[in-house]
């Protein structure tokens, strides 16, 4: 089970634990984002600092209609204590946690600040 909190934005955030390329890891504040159908978005300073191996580039498609080009890397995650290796999507904002990391788990998020986050591996999946 993975828990978090929702902050003063009304925004659920989760703890995410990365492993940086020299194996050392690396723990950071990430919004959950059911909008974002991707695994992990991550800015380019933090991609930098966990020196990620790059792997290719990206397209999508933006809320308001326009396409964006992005460089796609390469990360190992601690995700609900195993480690799991996804892609990551570089992009000029906040750390995103998205629908396919979550993939498999239930989501309970009390809309309230300070409310309570959580996701819980779902059994009937």
């Amino acid at each position: 089970m993975i828990t978090g909190i929702v902050n003063a934005d009304f925004e659920p955030i989760i703890p995410l634990s990365i492993r940086r390329a020299d194996g050392e890891v690396f723990t950071q504040e990430a919004i959950v984002d059911t909008g974002f159908n991707g695994w992990l978005s991550l800015p380019p300073d933090a991609i930098a600092e966990l020196n990620l191996r790059w792997k290719r580039r990206g397209r999508a498609i933006l809320g308001d209609g326009s396409e964006c080009v992005f460089n796609v890397y390469e990360a190992v995650v601690v995700w609900d204590g195993e480690l799991r290796t996804i892609p990551v999507d570089e992009a000029d904002s906040d750390p995103l946690v998205g629908m396919s990391l979550m993939e498999g788990y239930q989501l309970t998020i009390q809309v309230a600040e300070d409310g309570y986050v959580e996701l819980r591996k779902d059994s009937a999946v």
